[in-house]
């Protein structure tokens, strides 16, 4: 085999990116395109398919054009994603019916509620280590077959393809040969049993799901199909795939049970390898699968944040008082120790451990002299005290979890010393920055490269996994004691019900 790069394409909520690395596992090139958001109505996040694969080729041809290689020279190719999101489309077309209903999208909780009042939640937990929420993609499909017209008589004919984006992405790559998902992604949509990772007959019944609409769910690393030469220039087999949450866990080199880590990106999302053991959360964590190699599975209790980077977002094009938000560590730094200011960021709910779909965001403790710096701080610190909130309910659940906990991070926002250092005080524990900070995309790259044998395996890699800077709480246990009880008095005040 003369092809020695591998290709990870890094499909995001606000961005598509292709990353090349070379066989020593060194970045080449990357290549990245935002894409519009639409948001239709009050709580409502889509996509539009056509722009998602658009943005992706176009990042594939960017990076192979800064690397000076073709498509030849890719020996496999590497999918992450969001989550959660959701394409039905035309299966003899593939053309979307509807825009993609985006993993941040709120419009299904009434149907949500109506199912956990008929007493269903138990049974959707026990199957798939998940709560009814709007979140994630079963209800997204229901909503989409209950509100396009004749795509519920479609998709009872075979006519229609359901996805999340990995699946559809796939289909367009392969020229519709190849009709797949991972055990991630697949884990993420309420209709997967992640005990026989299979798709659930009563899950589909509870949704009036037709189970012929879903994709073939398969191993994280392994054959998904080859690339249509029309689409990229050349056949190149796709051996890895995960969601991205998954992936950036994997491109942490999180492979022992115990090992934990945490993304921040839009939201932020925090992930603890239980192993073999599929551990049930009393504290409404996630069960999850972190990625099925082999044939065998291995579980994770994670917890879920809807709002971190995104409270940079609004900083920056909301109250427009950052330009960039690379500035926010700084501004932060500026701020009156002396005023309590306390951001909860629940502008489309708070996730776990609350889960409350109507909470919405709230400022607590503005005075007069509150600024721009305190607001700044606020934001910053607010995910620090939601990942406290998962650290110390993961702690809860399961007695692996021991109180010498030290998270690996990654996500825009790791590259701000600031905030990871209020995020070592806040969670009095060591944070770990990696010398590689696109774990996301690294992950991915791992489950192809490491199949083509071009990567080295599990043990080889996590060798190879090179630490940047540990942060060491510095905090006294009094004002991290003040801090916390604030921040526990605010979210109290947020949540929509008791």
């Amino acid at each position: 085999m003369t092809a020695k790069h591998i290709l990870a394409i890094d499909q995001g909520t606000t961005s598509s990116r292709a990353i090349l690395f070379d066989e020593a596992r060194r970045i080449v090139a990357v290549g990245q395109k935002e894409f519009p958001q639409h948001f239709p109505h009050s709580g409502w996040v889509e996509h539009d398919p056509e722009d998602i694969w658009e943005s992706v080729i176009w990042s594939v041809r960017s990076a192979l054009e800064k690397a000076g290689l073709e498509a030849g020279d890719v020996a496999a190719i590497g999918i992450t994603n969001q989550r959660e999101t959701v394409v039905v489309w035309d299966r003899a077309t593939g053309k979307p019916i509807h825009n993609a209903i985006v993993w941040q999208d709120r419009r299904t909780a009434a149907l949500c509620a109506e199912l956990r009042d008929a007493g269903h939640e138990p049974m959707v937990t026990e199957r798939t280590g998940l709560l009814l929420d709007p979140y994630f993609s079963g209800t997204k499909l229901a909503w989409i077959l209950d509100h396009v017209p004749d795509a519920r008589a479609r998709a009872d004919k075979g006519e229609l393809c359901f996805g999340t984006i990995d699946t559809f992405l796939i289909w367009r790559l392969t020229g519709g040969q190849s009709f797949v998902t991972d055990a991630t992604n697949a884990s993420r949509t309420l209709l997967c049993n992640i005990d026989t990772v299979s798709w659930d007959e009563e899950l589909l019944s509870l949704l009036n799901i037709p189970a012929q609409a879903l994709a073939e769910i398969r191993d994280c690393s392994g054959e998904f199909g080859v690339t249509d030469k029309s689409v990229l220039g050349a056949a190149i087999p796709i051996l890895g795939v995960a969601g991205d949450q998954q992936a950036a866990t994997i491109g942490q080199a999180c492979f022992k049970p115990g090992m934990f880590k945490s993304t921040y990106g839009t939201g932020c999302f925090a992930l603890l390898n239980t192993g073999a053991d599929r551990v049930e959360s009393n504290n409404r964590l996630l069960t999850t699968i972190a990625y099925c190699l082999d044939g065998e599975t291995t579980y994770a209790l994670e917890g879920s944040i809807f709002v971190a980077g995104a409270a940079v977002q609004w900083l920056r094009d909301g109250l427009k008082i950052l330009k960039d938000a690379s500035e926010s560590g700084a501004l932060a730094d500026k701020s009156d120790q002396e005023q309590a200011v306390y951001l909860v960021p629940a502008f489309t709910g708070l996730g776990a451990p609350h889960w409350d779909a109507n909470a919405r965001g709230a400022i607590f403790g503005l005075t007069r002299s509150t600024g721009p710096a305190e607001l700044a701080r606020a934001a910053l610190e607010s995910v620090c005290f939601q990942t406290r909130d998962l650290l110390n309910a993961m702690h809860r659940d399961w007695s692996g979890a021991n109180g010498d906990t030290v998270l690996r991070v990654d996500g825009g926002m790791v590259a701000s010393d600031w905030t990871m250092q209020c995020l070592a005080d806040i969670l009095d524990a060591p944070v770990d920055r990696p010398r590689i900070l696109e774990t996301t995309a690294l992950g991915a790259a791992w489950l192809a490269g490491s199949k083509a044998g071009i990567w080295p395996d599990r043990t080889g890699f996590a060798e190879d996994w090179e630490r940047d800077r540990r942060f060491e709480p510095k905090m006294s246990a009094e004002t991290r004691q003040e801090k916390i009880a604030g921040w526990d008095d605010a979210v109290s005040r947020t949540l929509s019900r008791p």
